[in-house]
This record gives structure tokens, C-alpha cells and sequence, in this order.
């Protein structure tokens, strides 16, 4: 389920996994890293701005999403950030890094280096994020 219409940047860079307790749950289309991208349902751009409730919420589930990363992944690093001037709309970056990714030690924004998901890979993603959040997650289909 989409609460927000989605940022068109974020609409063709990514795909849109399902939601967790009102936060969209994006996946990057460059497979060369696990990079998922959480879009809350807020108008506020600035993570500050958030009353201490939404924060915590939104802090929740980044660690649970951390934990599903470095569990699923070879990752020895994980990058949290909540960069936004491209896409204005509020979102988190959650990216899975290792010494031998395809941009180390440089950051991944803008690299030139991208590689497609293989057939069922992305829906296979989803699908573990089906099972390790137990019913919170709603997959999109």
C-alpha cells in the first residue's frame, strides 16, 4: 500500500516493495548494493521536524531494516543517511556496503556503476521481508 504519492525520482529509481506502519519500503534498482529506501508518510522534509513519536517510529524501523540488510547481504558496512537534495520528499537511505562493492570506498549517489536485478530477485527480497517482519510489513504486489 502507497500513502504518499512518491517523488517522481524515487517512482523511477526504485521499486516499491510494500509498507511498514505507514512508511513505504523502496528497493534501488542497482542491484550492486542492497539499497533500500523507507519513504514515511509526512509532508515534513527535515527529520527534526518529526514529533518524538514519528522519530521513534521511523528509528524502528531503519534498525529493523539495518538487521534485515546485514542478515540477508554480504555487508560489512552500513550507510544511514537521509540525503535530500535531489528528492525534497523525506526519505532514509539504508545502503549495504563491503570492501569489495562496486563504488568503495566512495559514496554510491551518482555512480556510474549499476547493475539490473535478475529475474525474481526483487520479488524474492520481498518476500523475505514478508517473513522476517512477521505480518507487520504489507507487501506491494
Amino acid at each position: 500500500m502507497q500513502y504518499l504519492e512518491l517523488d517522481q525520482k524515487l517512482q523511477e529509481d526504485c521499486f516499491v516493495l510494500g509498507s511498514w506502519d505507514k512508511t513505504n519500503i523502496l528497493l534501488s534498482r542497482n542491484a550492486n548494493f542492497p539499497w533500500f529506501i523507507l519513504v514515511p508518510e509526512t509532508k515534513q522534509t527535515e527529520f527534526y521536524k518529526l514529533d518524538l513519536s514519528q522519530q521513534q517510529q521511523l528509528l524502528d524501523l531503519i534498525n529493523k531494516l539495518s538487521a534485515f540488510v546485514v542478515k540477508h547481504f554480504p555487508v560489512t558496512k552500513l550507510n544511514v543517511a537521509t540525503i535530500g537534495n535531489v528528492v525534497a520528499q523525506m526519505h532514509i537511505h539504508i545502503v549495504g556496503r563491503h570492501q569489495d562493492d562496486a563504488c568503495w570506498p566512495a559514496v554510491v549517489w551518482g555512480a556510474d556503476s549499476f547493475k539490473e536485478y535478475a529475474s525474481g530477485e526483487v520479488e524474492g527480497i520481498r518476500d523475505q521481508l514478508e517473513l522476517d517482519f512477521a505480518g507487520d510489513f504489507i507487501a506491494a504486489r
